[in-house]
């Protein structure tokens, strides 16, 4: 009984190659929650004097808030980029593709 499950169960451990292509494909996969997170930011920001006054902070002027925006969208843009070069997506078999 113990043979016919070792013969089907899966390797124990992957390949160092394919598995930095899964954690690869995983930080892609997260890579617009991370987006949706950081454009979320300025909303915790204080919207007039008054309340900036009273958590102690100071105020944030517009022109600001748009290089952070735009700033964090550059941000993604280059960690898009490096992610999309660094991941191989060919396959590790090769296709029969005349059958």
């Amino acid at each position: 009984m113990t043979d016919t499950m070792t013969d089907k169960a899966s390797p124990l451990f992957l390949e160092r190659r394919s598995y930095r292509q899964r954690r690869l494909m995983d930080a892609a996969r997260l890579l617009p929650v991370l987006a949706a997170l950081l454009w979320l930011v300025p909303l915790l920001w204080p919207r007039s004097a008054a309340q900036a006054e009273a958590a102690g902070a100071a105020t944030v002027t517009s022109s600001s808030a748009i290089l952070y925006i735009f700033g964090v969208w550059t941000l993604l843009a280059v960690i898009a980029f490096v992610l999309s070069l660094t991941m191989d997506i060919k396959p590790d078999t090769p296709t029969d593709r005349g059958l």
